[in-house]
């Protein structure tokens, strides 16, 4: 991880996840933590707490999402402090803070980060010889 710094090539990665989707953010953080261990991560709330306790990954943890993590969040991606942004939705459940999640989706464009929703995403963004 050293090395990695010092190249300038450590990543800055955010990781949030629905409540249904919470467990398959953290399956799929198991699955690639040596290479996540290499890099920043930062989380809203109960989602980094989780990573943390079940991975053993250091994850920066922001406010909950509807108590002022989304706003973090999108403060560190506006201030160009994130790369990309591994956001596990729960199409199928309407959210009470859909608006939020409407605007980072939104904001991720602009920002032009890489952006995901979904296990099969991350795992080609993670395996792509551009993330490495």
């Amino acid at each position: 991880a050293d090395i990695t710094r010092t190249l300038g090539l450590q990543k800055r990665i955010a990781l949030i996840a629905h409540d249904h989707k919470k467990q398959a953010l953290i399956r799929w953080c198991q699955k690639n933590r040596d290479i996540l261990g290499q890099h920043f991560l930062c989380g809203t709330g109960t989602t980094a707490r989780l990573i943390s306790e079940n991975t053993g990954l250091p994850v920066e943890a922001l406010k909950s999402g509807p108590l002022g993590g989304d706003q973090q969040r999108d403060r560190v991606i506006v201030d160009g402090e994130i790369d990309y942004l591994f956001f596990f939705t729960d199409p199928m459940t309407l959210q009470p803070h859909d608006t939020d999640v409407k605007a980072l989706t939104r904001l991720a464009s602009v920002e032009n980060i890489v952006f995901c929703c979904n296990r099969s995403t991350a795992d080609h963004i993670i395996s792509s010889p551009l993330f490495l």
